[in-house]
């Protein structure tokens, strides 16, 4: 079965983001293949798109990812919004952190945490 040129942009686009959010997520390659199942190779030719990713894969990406079907799209959630105007700059921070590493989340969270905790005392 050929693939369309579209379909081939599109299988490419996603295994850039894989890649991205995968890094992000300080995840391996390795690791991604075992979850899924398949070769490191084989990961490696869904990031670069030479080859598509089954569909049935996506749940297991993103889960293993920690990010939702939509992100893993690239249909975040700005693209979800239903006010207009520009994002408020806690959201555009929120959606900062949500691409650091696991471990500086959680520092933000800690912070975040402290602050609120000693606003709710005063």
């Amino acid at each position: 079965m050929t693939i369309s040129t579209e379909d081939r942009e599109f299988f490419a686009t996603l295994g850039e983001r894989i890649a991205s959010l995968r890094k992000a997520n300080n995840v391996t390659q390795v690791q991604l293949a075992e979850a899924l199942g398949v070769s490191q190779q084989t990961l490696q030719s869904y990031e670069v798109g030479r080859r598509r990713i089954p569909v049935s894969a996506l749940p297991v990406v993103a889960s293993t990812l920690s990010v939702s079907l939509d992100k893993l799209f690239g249909s975040g959630h700005r693209a979800t919004r239903s006010k207009r105007g520009p994002v408020p700059q806690w959201q555009q921070q929120m959606e900062a952190v949500a691409q650091l590493p696991k471990a500086r989340q959680r520092f933000v969270s800690e912070m975040l945490q402290t602050v609120l905790a000693q606003a709710a005392s005063r």
